[in-house]
């Protein structure tokens, strides 16, 4: 068996909340089921959050309902306190991720609340797990550990500091995230071996950007010291509204292609996220999409991970 990945696809949430156009719930939908239809097996659906501060979010327990359709599906979806949180769970989520930044500035900025109040917040919505929906994965993702664009840089320390806080308060895993784009494969590497170090088996996903075209070396630098989750969002939509400068999630086509040629299996076929591409188009025309791969299609004779060879006229035309 070849080596494994996990894509989760985060366009829905945070590619979506990066635009100012508010894609049509008919199209979010149907751009989930060609996700799913592709093979992306955890998709973060949406954000619990105000209408009012983030109205492109405003529909988010429909989707929720609409994905929980998808057997195997991981319905995932961002809240950032515990009303959120509260939302997300009436709705039926499987797995909910709070975001806790490193940063002071970028905390406060980002959800009124200090470092220290953020790490109290994430223990009682634990409890409130606990108590009420013991199913529920709860994955708190450090925003701002590799720079802040409020801040400047930020001590490596205070983000081992910040994960084991939240590693004791009780969540299942601690993503870390390059919220800024600032990240490079040395400093990946060695801070993810550093939370490893910290809390072991709870260290979670890579949520990487490519604002500076570091994406894909920041994810292989990850895979190399062990790292198996990392997120992605299709066309690379995506940012932080709290962190200016903060744009350019990783691109879905141009993850999988890559480990997929490296032999690594995604479990996700290239083809059909073409289609899936067509999806999130119809329901943004004019938005810009990202991506080396979709330019340039896929190279002659290509072969997935796990044998399978890559369907049709391998061209550039035939894959956009």
């Amino acid at each position: 068996m070849p080596p494994q990945v996990l894509i989760s696809e985060v366009g829905p949430r945070d590619g979506l909340q990066s635009v100012k156009a508010t894609m049509p719930t008919a199209h979010k939908l149907a751009w989930i089921d060609a996700l799913f239809a592709a093979g992306l097996r955890e998709i973060e659906v949406g954000s619990f959050v105000p209408a009012r501060l983030l109205p492109q979010m405003a529909d988010v327990a429909e989707v929720v309902r609409h994905a929980l359709r998808h057997p195997g599906l991981t319905v995932m979806a961002l809240a950032p306190n515990r009303r959120g949180v509260e939302a997300a769970l009436a709705a039926g989520v499987h797995k909910v991720t709070l975001p806790v930044s490193a940063s002071e500035a970028h905390s406060l900025a980002n959800v009124r609340k200090t470092r220290a109040q953020m790490v109290d917040e994430v223990r009682e919505i634990v409890a409130l797990r606990n108590g009420q929906a013991p199913h529920l994965r709860v994955e708190a993702g450090v925003s701002t550990a590799f720079g802040c664009t409020l801040q400047g840089p930020v001590p490596e320390d205070d983000v081992v500091r910040l994960a084991a806080a939240l590693a004791e308060a009780g969540v299942d895993e601690v993503g870390l995230s390059d919220t800024t784009g600032m990240a490079n494969p040395a400093q990946v590497r060695r801070l993810f071996e550093r939370v490893r170090a910290e809390i072991g088996a709870r260290t979670g996903a890579a949520h990487l950007h490519n604002t500076r075209g570091l994406g894909l070396a920041n994810c292989l630098a990850a895979f190399d010291v062990g790292v198996r989750t990392f997120d992605s969002s299709q066309g690379g939509l995506g940012g932080c509204p709290y962190a200016p400068g903060a744009s350019g999630n990783v691109v879905t086509e141009d993850l999988v292609f890559m480990f997929e040629a490296m032999g690594i299996d995604t479990g996700i076929d290239l083809d059909q996220l073409t289609v899936a591409r067509a999806a999130l188009r119809a329901g943004l025309p004019g938005e810009p999409l990202y991506g080396m791969t979709p330019e340039a299609g896929l190279t002659r004779g290509f072969v997935y991970a796990d044998g399978r060879a890559a369907a049709g006229d391998q061209t550039r035309a035939s894959f956009r």
